[in-house]
């Protein structure tokens, strides 16, 4: 019998051995586990310290880490058995890390300062660290739970240790105790080890949350920077203008109360930095992509022609203009005078760098955009383009410059002579009409900007707009406007104006009041209205005045025009806009230009739910 026990306990003795043995080994492997990750975060906190230093010490402990985290893998790789698959997924997403932080940091060796920064923003690096964290520690809960496994079964040996004990008698409990000695001693080292190990995890977590909270103050401190970059630039801009204008208004006023009335050329100087401003602003809203595009159905290769007349004239004599036009171009849907207004800006900043003299060749052509060059261009889509290319023979530009070339208020021109949004807007604009835009550059060798705007399935081709002549149209006092408008300044201005121009003016601060208007004067001929009002604003306005009066034509007007207002920026096919500010002759060409046009029978109101028809009160109108 003793004999018997004396083997139970040898191969119940080697089953708790097994299973301690078992638990020294997967703490060992946690050990691995928690050094790798160490020296993957090491990587992590040098590329950024790198990045955002330059200083080339931290590089070092990058250096440091890398064969380490080899020689770790290779550790790992035949230990893990138990959950091979989640450390497959382990080792290539830490593979993934040293490829995008050694792309980081190549780019930031190589001077790409900004290239390197905007990986960081981007966060491609953090989300991969984020889920390295999270499959390290489902890792760890993994050995956790097997070390769990073997201490219960080791936990369980040691009570049939103590059971055979109290029945093999004395030299068998002492046995079990010599024995339960050894294994209480093991216990105590394998928690003191847990201990450690939790202690590391607890420390790698607050780490882990440091980073991050250094990652969120960079990604703020680079908003503030660009922020602060586009307001100052904007109120530098504004307060020249705003000066020319108080400036001129100053002086036409004081001398008026001399007497004198000779101040024609301070109103016009006022008068241009209004537009001026107004140009400002434009050029910022079409940065912003929140222009409202009148789009048509265009050949880009009869835009180009019809330019060209226009650029030898604007560029000079000195400058060669060569236009290359491709055979069985596309059709593109945008808006042709914007179209035209990049085109402009384009060689008119081709022959400034050129300084006045050089060659510019615009072509067109058809151009497919593949699946490979957009994985390397954010916010591309792949499919089929027309392709607008302007190249010039200038002083190029260097890869400095050309990752800012878009960038508000960015000029290399000296002070006064570019506003630096030329470029922005082209950006904007192509942007929101679904394009792309390339820069191909070199010092001493030229630039190239390639203009991808999608091809369209259309059938109809739209013509471009004619230009308006040089004549003002006036109207007649038969013909009413009903102006509505929140802005009581702004409405009595635009009624004088249109009543300077010869029409009947009508005028309401807003919807309901126009409604009313409309019922007591039915024959109105034009509904001038805002588009962002207060509780009803233009659209709305003009669905419901429309339904009610079907022949009644409409124009809005807006200083900014919201998505929700006007779908995606764009204007629909039959609808007019005057942006604020205009000049009496922009808005007399523009109401002339409605009120000339017969109203179709397949006229469509727009696509949003007519607002319930509020009750009218006595009609007390604003005229």
């Amino acid at each position: 019998m003793l004999g018997g026990l004396v083997a139970a306990i040898f191969v119940t003795a080697r089953i708790q051995s097994n299973s301690y043995g078992e638990v020294r080994r997967l703490a060992v492997v946690k050990d691995h586990l928690q050094g790798l990750f160490s020296a993957v975060q090491d990587i992590e906190t040098s590329q950024r310290g790198y990045v955002l230093t330059g200083d080339e010490a931290y590089l070092t402990v990058r250096t440091a880490a890398l064969p380490v985290i080899t020689s770790e893998l290779n550790v790992l790789a035949p230990s893990i058995w138990n959950d091979p698959k989640e450390f497959a997924v382990f080792a290539n997403l830490i593979a993934q890390k040293i490829v995008v932080n050694g792309d980081i940091v190549k780019l930031r060796e190589a001077g790409k300062n900004d290239e390197a920064l905007a990986l960081v923003i981007a966060g491609k690096g953090q989300s991969v660290m984020n889920l390295i964290r999270t499959s390290h520690a489902t890792l760890i809960v993994s050995q956790d739970k097997q070390i769990a496994t073997a201490l219960d079964l080791a936990g369980r040996v040691s009570d049939w240790l103590r059971g055979g004990a109290l029945v093999a008698g004395l030299l068998i409990l002492i046995l079990a105790i010599i024995s339960f000695n050894l294994i209480h001693r093991q216990m105590g080292l394998l928690t003191a080890r847990s201990d450690d190990l939790l202690l590391a995890n607890t420390k790698s977590l607050d780490e882990g949350v440091q980073q991050k909270k250094l990652s969120d103050q960079l990604r703020q401190a680079q908003k503030m920077e660009a922020l602060g970059q586009l307001t100052g630039g904007l109120a530098h801009d504004l307060n020249n203008m705003l000066a020319v204008i108080v400036s001129s208004l100053s002086i036409g006023k004081r001398q008026m109360a001399r007497g004198e009335t000779d101040i024609h050329r301070y109103l016009d100087s006022a008068l241009d930095g209004a537009e001026r401003a107004a140009s400002l602003t434009g050029r910022l809203m079409a940065f912003s992509r929140q222009q409202p595009l009148s789009p048509a159905l265009l050949n880009p290769n009869k835009i180009v022609s019809e330019m060209s007349e226009l650029l030898l004239r604007t560029l000079g004599e000195a400058v060669h203009l060569e236009t290359i036009l491709a055979g069985g171009l596309w059709r593109t849907f945008v808006d042709g005078s914007q179209i035209e207004n990049t085109i402009l800006n384009l060689a008119l900043n081709a022959r400034d760098a050129m300084s006045g003299k050089g060659k510019l060749t615009i072509e067109t052509s058809n151009a497919h955009l593949s699946d490979e060059y957009v994985r390397a261009h954010q916010g591309v889509s792949a499919g089929q383009y027309v392709l607008i290319a302007v190249t010039d023979t200038g002083m190029g530009m260097s890869p400095a410059v050309v990752e800012k070339v878009f960038d508000p208020f960015f000029t290399t021109k000296p002070t006064g002579k570019g506003t630096g949004l030329g470029l922005s807007q082209v950006y904007g604009f192509v942007k929101q009409s679904g394009g792309h835009i390339a820069v191909y550059s070199e010092l001493g060798h030229g630039t190239t900007f390639k203009l991808y705007l999608p091809r369209s399935y259309l059938d109809e081709v739209s013509e471009t707009p004619a230009i308006a002549g040089a004549s003002v149209p006036i109207g007649d006092a038969s013909e009413i406007i009903l102006v509505v408008e929140d802005d009581v300044r702004v409405r009595q201005l635009t009624a004088e104006s249109l009543r300077e121009l010869g029409y009947t003016v009508l005028r309401a601060d807003g919807g309901v009041a126009a409604l009313q208007q409309l019922e007591v004067t039915p024959h109105v001929d034009l509904l001038f209205t805002d588009i962002v009002m207060p509780d009803m604003d233009g659209r709305e306005l003009a669905v419901e005045a429309i339904r009610r009066h079907p022949e009644l034509k409409v124009l809005y007007t807006s200083g900014y025009v919201p998505n929700a207002v006007v779908h995606n920026a764009t204007l629909g096919p039959l609808e007019d806009l005057v942006s604020k500010p205009f000049t009496v002759d922009q808005l007399a060409r523009k109401v002339r230009q409605v009120l000339d046009r017969p109203v179709t029978a397949s006229r469509a109101a727009p696509e949003r739910a007519s607002p319930t028809p509020r009750p009218l009160a006595s009609p007390t109108p604003i005229v």
